[in-house]
């Protein structure tokens, strides 16, 4: 749900390559010939790579302090609005943590000319529009229309100029409600109150970037709506901010808009720097947490420097290689060769001025932890010793590289190129700093990184352990600044000042017409064993996906044992028979490239993302992967051991348990009833075999089930040849094509409460569904979708502005009905307050059963879900992944190609008596299955005044025993 701060990305262009493999621009691109030739057997130089990461911008600055950055690229009508304001939770002082989130989250509220900054915007087609605080920033996105440009600004403008009149008691109290249920959520979850911990290991009290930016319950409840005031006073002013404007946009045109909304603001005062160093202990340190967790999990931290020190990239690159590649020392060592982790991780987290740098290990259970934690030391140790070798940098160097240049797809968004170059400004004082940050990563040398790591890693460490038991410690008591007296008094807001008067009324300007979507065109051929290929061409970045798509999924396992297809997947690059699996993660990383297999309900896949100019190589390994698999058997039980981690993760993680309950209770003996997540059971994964997988292997992922999907820089001619001979020999065998039964018997819906006992939750996680007489592939179902969004479809829904934004019960609720091959199903999800869990539900009833009887769809409704959804469509479409998701969902339900060309007018034929009609026949409460995830103790009450039957879970076995001793 949107305005999460720990949504946000790192402050760093080397975090976001890391971390996001974007999602980005055009519908349509004009044809053009390919970066590089595809039939490239050696993989592109770094020069090469870095060449092709560029965002040329302009800049200029209004006499009240707001700096702006304009980036035209015209492959989509649509315009990134990136809004970065220098404040963050560092600046908040003692008793205000949490403060700048909190505000955050008003700011999204309504200004004095706009009620709600939501609706005009998902209205006008906006895609997202969001926000997110950390320690240095708050940011404000929204992807628009070219159309719509002229409103956007209007509404930045006014929130940054005129909001003061509009912010409310009300308005206060609610959005409070919001972030204390965040924090809840947040906390909730396995290894919720870790980072509280590492935050208080590293620095001591009163350093800012010591607390969390959720803050403290405490203090959180005692923000007055002066205090909400003053906040805004003190520190958004234009000249506090950096506004980027990135897609079909240019100087000429930004220049006079901005201005005429933005250049009547008056200064503010300028935000006061802080003091923030990195922090060296005085001694190696240790903290050990009892938590409801499935496996023990040591990390090791450091405090480290900002990111525009020298040493800062040579941290990032050092400890991505040693715990962030698919080949790092740690993964080979901890988790390959030796299997004394289920998981591995290292990472540097840089932030303006200080960085966060940790290695994390998961304890494979029945491990001993001394001889696990003993080893884990050693390789950290061995490796600061000895530094990365000239084939990890340059590994590690080509893969960041990679996906920057996936990263600039994207014009909008958390990590798009207007935040990119929004940071740059706010940061570095530069907005292209993120091309001088990757010529330096190309030139970094190893032994640059091992000084690095030498003079930071050798160090006094924080050690944390997370151990498998009782939860004993509680998320409201943490995250704030940590000297707080136990059981002292809260301060109590203080009543409203006088109403401060609105300044002159402002007109909203008018949403320009937006173009009728133009699609990529398909191209369509078959090799010549019969693979169909499908083919959409785009060249705004030299990349290609390529998926291979079987019609197997996790519903196949319902021929086989549960959790099969999903450890047959995992174990693709896990060895084949010309391969090892450090090899595998070795050629991937040399060539720039991912290859990643996994599953759906309905298809089995494996993806490959591609540089243009290493396709050819990167096909041949892909091919290795798909056909030759080893399943030797050490592998087998290596990864089998880590489904079964992941499946006790699961169960420990209340969100995912109540989704694999649901699946159960609505499908039951059906191919969907098995585990929504593919893992299976822990008696299940005890049965699989090598000879098992090997079975399922040859049994579904056969050329007579495939379909080749392939999105990007490569030209029909220059692809089959590649595709022929990676794919065109293999052979079907001689045993007839399995066939999954979707059209078996579903049970009769019963409604009922199941209640899946939690001790110690602060939240409880409500999920509800029911079957419908529909498939996914029963045609005209627009009307459908759109009352779905009306009633729990997106953030403006009404179960969200209910239980979230007027109660405050929840941070986000939602609904959705799937689309799979087979029966659709109608879902609810509800995180809320533990001791609002049965008000939740009576709410959700209610809400349903009101749409349409007692509130049938409104013109706003109607204009929002319909139009928005139109002006919409160009943003949906901005990646390679929109694409080739939007190809493979028309093949998985049988649309013709044309169909999204086409949506814009079925769209505009759906009026408000459709969708009524449709919310009435589908979306009605009645026969609903609600799975509860909470503490018994707290819930079960609250649940038996419901009038509900009410079914008590069986406990859940997770099968793992906890990590030794």
């Amino acid at each position: 749900m949107h305005r999460s701060f720990g949504s946000a990305l790192a402050t760093s262009f080397l975090t976001l390559a890391l971390t996001a493999c974007a999602a980005q621009p055009p519908v349509a691109s004009a044809p053009a010939a390919p970066a590089a030739p595809v039939a490239r057997d050696e993989p592109a130089p770094l020069s090469a790579l870095v060449a092709a990461v560029d965002i040329p911008y302009e800049s200029f600055t209004l006499t009240n302090g707001l700096t702006v950055l304009v980036h035209t690229d015209r492959k989509a009508p649509i315009v990134g609005v990136t809004t970065y304001y220098r404040i963050g939770s560092k600046h908040e002082p003692r008793g205000k943590t949490g403060f700048a989130h909190l505000y955050e989250h008003i700011f999204f509220g309504g200004s004095e000319n706009v009620p709600s900054f939501d609706k005009p915007l998902e209205a006008a087609g906006s895609t997202p529009s969001n926000g997110s605080t950390w320690y240095d920033r708050t940011n404000y996105v929204e992807t628009v229309p070219k159309g719509a440009l002229d409103m956007a600004l209007f509404m930045e403008s006014d929130r940054m100029g005129h909001l003061l009149g509009a912010v409310s008691q009300d308005k206060l109290d609610k959005q409070r409600g919001v972030v204390q249920n965040e924090k809840r959520q947040n906390d909730n979850q396995p290894y919720g109150l870790a980072d509280y911990a590492v935050g208080d290991g590293l620095f001591p009290v009163g350093h800012p970037y010591r607390h969390a930016t959720i803050g403290s319950m405490a203090d959180l409840d005692a923000a007055s709506l002066d205090d909400v005031r003053q906040w805004f006073k003190d520190h958004y002013g234009p000249n506090n901010a950096v506004l980027a404007l990135a897609g079909d946009i240019d100087v000429a045109t930004a220049r006079p808009l901005v201005e005429k909304w933005f250049g009547d603001i008056a200064r503010g005062p300028a935000v006061k720097p802080v003091a923030a160093e990195p922090v060296t202990l005085p001694a190696p340190a240790k903290r050990e947490m009892t938590d409801q967790v499935p496996v023990l999990r040591l990390s090791r931290n450091w405090s480290g420097p900002g990111m525009n020190e020298p040493d800062a990239l040579a941290l990032q690159v050092g400890l991505h290689i040693l715990g962030g590649l698919s080949s790092s020392r740690l993964d080979t060592v901890l988790v390959r060769n030796e299997q004394l982790a289920v998981a591995v991780t290292a990472g540097a987290q840089p932030f303006e001025q200080v960085s966060f740098l940790a290695a994390q290990m998961d304890v494979k259970p029945g491990v001993d932890r001394a001889r696990a934690e003993a080893r884990f030391d050693q390789i950290i140790a061995q490796y600061v010793a000895e530094g990365p070798s000239a084939d990890e940098l340059r590994r590690a160097a080509t893969s960041i590289l990679s996906s920057q240049i996936g990263a600039l797809e994207e014009v909008g968004g958390f990590s798009g190129k207007g935040a990119t170059l929004a940071e740059g400004q706010l940061y570095s004082n530069d907005p292209a700093q993120y091309k001088k940050d990757l010529e330096r990563v190309a030139a970094l040398t190893p032994a640059e990184v091992k000084t690095a790591l030498q003079r930071w890693l050798g160090r006094p460490v924080f050690a944390l352990a997370v151990v498998p038991g009782d939860r004993t410690e509680k998320g409201e008591a943490m995250g704030g600044w940590g000297d707080e007296t136990p059981g002292a008094a809260k301060p109590k807001a203080t009543k409203p000042g006088s109403a401060i008067k609105p300044g002159p009324k402002r007109a909203t300007p008018p949403v320009a017409p937006v173009a009728d979507l133009a699609v990529p065109t398909i191209e369509r051929t078959t090799l010549s064993n019969g693979i169909p290929v499908a083919l959409a061409r785009r060249t705004a970045i030299p990349k290609v996906i390529v998926s291979l798509g079987f019609d197997a999924g996790y519903s196949a396992d319902a021929l086989d044992t549960p959790g099969t297809q999903s450890l047959m997947l995992k174990m693709l690059d896990e060895g084949t028979t010309t391969r090892s699996a450090t090899q595998i993660a070795e050629e991937q990383e040399r060539l720039g490239a991912q290859i990643g297999s996994g599953g759906s309900q309905d298809t089995s896949s494996i993806t490959l993302t591609a540089l243009t100019a290493n396709l050819a190589p990167s096909l041949e390994l892909m091919a290795d992967v798909a056909r030759k698999p080893a399943f030797a058997e050490g592998e087998v039980a290596r990864v089998r051991d880590q489904q079964q981690a992941a499946l006790s993760q699961a169960l420990a993680n209340p969100r995912a348990l109540a989704g694999r309950e649901l699946g159960k209770l609505l499908y039951g003996s059906h191919p969907y009833g098995q585990p929504i997540d593919g893992l299976g059971d822990a008696r299940s994964l005890a049965a699989l075999t090598p000879a098992a997988l090997r079975a399922a292997h040859d049994k579904w992922l056969r050329p007579d089930l495939a379909r080749i999907t392939v999105v990007g820089d490569v030209t029909m001619d220059q692809l089959k040849p590649l595709l022929e001979k990676a794919f065109g020999s293999w052979q079907a065998p001689a045993t007839p094509k399995p066939v999954k039964d979707l059209a078996a018997a579903i049970p009769t819906p019963r409604p009922r409460i199941v209640l899946v006992d939690r001790p110690n939750s602060p939240q409880s996680v409500i999920v509800a569904g029911r079957v419908l007489p529909l498939t996914g592939r029963t045609p005209d179902m627009e009307a459908l979708d759109l009352a779905n969004e009306v009633i729990g479809g997106g953030f403006l829904s009404r179960l969200n502005m209910d239980l979230r934004e007027d109660k405050g019960w929840s941070y986000g609720v939602s609904s959705g009905v799937r689309s799979p091959a087979g029966p659709r199903a109608l879902t609810v999800g509800a995180p809320v307050q533990a001791d609002k869990t049965g008000a939740a539900i009576q709410a959700i009833i209610a809400d349903m059963k009101a749409f349409p009887a007692k509130k049938p769809v409104d013109a706003e409704e109607l204009n929002r879900v319909t139009d928005g959804n139109i002006r919409a469509l160009p943003n949906r479409f901005e990646s390679n992944g929109d694409v080739l998701g939007a190809i493979q969902l028309n093949q998985l339900l049988g649309r013709p190609d044309d169909y999204y060309a086409t949506l814009a007018s079925r769209y505009r034929a759906i009026d408000g008596k459709a969708i009524d009609a449709t919310a009435k026949t589908y979306l009605q409460p009645e026969g609903l299955t609600f799975v509860v995830v909470g503490d018994r103790k707290q819930v079960e009450p609250q649940l038996k005044r419901l009038g509900l039957p009410l079914e008590i879970a069986p406990a859940v076995d997770g099968g793992a025993a906890a990590g030794g001793d």
